[in-house]
């Protein structure tokens, strides 16, 4: 069995009879959408969302920095005012 990862849970018929009082309801906290008892999916608010995908943006940006960081030796130095 799954570990439910949410303070909140509803079923997919509950998620499906009205999502706008589930959401509501939740104010604001990520709901746990079960089938059988079993976490199917998660339903979280759009601003968290959005925090999500600019965190995961932000960590592969910072994994490419630090991979370019060790290529610092194979760096053509450009003056500013060269260009």
């Amino acid at each position: 069995m799954r570990q439910v990862l949410a303070e909140c849970s509803a079923s997919i018929s509950e998620l499906k009879r009205n999502p706008s009082a589930l959401i509501a309801e939740a104010n604001g906290s990520p709901i746990a959408i079960l089938n059988h008892n079993t976490p199917a999916a998660y339903l979280i608010p759009a601003e968290t969302y959005e925090w999500l995908m600019d965190t995961l943006d932000d960590h592969e940006l910072a994994k490419l920095v630090e991979e370019r960081r060790h290529e610092k030796g194979q760096a053509i130095e450009v003056s500013i005012d060269d260009l």
